[in-house]
């Protein structure tokens, strides 16, 4: 037996660490450069975000800071939150360029176009949330007000608030992801999809209510898209459907016979 076959066969396990390393350095590099240029801009950022709740605050009432760092931190959170968010491109990258060559090439057709797909799909719901429901939800809210009780948010809470929603409609978006993986995989057909569109279209309007606050509005706003977009990703999942009686395409012998050779020939030895 050959004394270095154990050696060999550690040394592609640490050069794959020592990529994977390098590729979070990178991503966590890009974070930290978009980081500190949007850091000056960091107030004008939160009074940004803070808009659609200031628009519909009643006169001559504020946003408030019950903690004493809150005025300090607050806003560089949401900065470094916003770094993240920007650099969700180039983090996706690093992670498909460290995955892509274990992928065959039929993989790497398909897992891709997702990537980028469910990217658009998560900032379109972000956006969704905050031009159409924060102005709806921030009205309904504030006018709910009991008399002679003062509207002024705390800026931290207003925080985790709105970065409650932008998670939920981010994620919710992606339900045509989800529905063309499903088929993908084989898991379900379309057909079957389409059977349980009654249960989607409750269970919609659950998750509406558990992750938007208690109001009609808001669990409308997320419920009634999220029926959308299941309805468009069982036309697209289609088109993904594997044919009857058909089986994905083998893959290429070079892809598949050249590891095997390795692994014979380091027995061999």
């Amino acid at each position: 037996m050959n004394p270095n076959k154990y050696n060999e066969g550690e040394q592609p396990f640490i050069s794959h660490l020592i990529e994977l390393r390098n590729r979070l350095l990178r991503a966590i590099l890009c974070v930290l450069i978009v980081f500190l240029g949007l850091a000056s801009y960091a107030n004008e950022i939160y009074s940004f975000l803070a808009g659609p709740l200031l628009q519909h605050m009643p006169k001559n009432s504020t946003m408030i800071a019950i903690d004493v760092a809150s005025p300090f931190f607050t806003p560089f959170k949401l900065v470094l939150i916003v770094s993240v968010f920007i650099s969700v491109p180039y983090i996706l990258y690093q992670f498909w360029a460290f995955v892509a060559p274990g992928l065959y090439k039929r993989e790497r057709r398909m897992i891709l176009p997702l990537l980028i797909a469910s990217t658009l799909l998560f900032y379109m719901g972000v956006a969704f949330a905050y031009f159409v429901v924060f102005p709806l939800v921030f009205g309904f809210l504030t006018a709910a007000a009991p008399t002679g009780v003062a509207v002024m948010t705390d800026i931290a809470k207003y925080l985790d608030f709105v970065l409650a929603l932008f998670f939920a409609f981010g994620v919710c978006f992606e339900v045509p992801i989800f529905t063309i993986v499903l088929v993908w995989t084989g898991m379900i057909t379309p057909e079957g999809l389409a059977d349980k569109r009654p249960y989607v279209i409750v269970g919609a309007f659950i998750v509406g209510a558990v992750l938007t606050p208690p109001d009609a509005i808001s669990q409308t706003l997320l419920a009634v898209p999220m029926w959308m977009l299941f309805e468009l990703g069982l036309l697209c999942s289609r088109l993904f459907a594997p044919k009857p009686d058909s089986h994905y395409p083998a893959p290429d012998d070079a892809e598949t016979e050249a590891p095997l050779d390795r692994i014979e020939h380091q027995e061999d030895e």
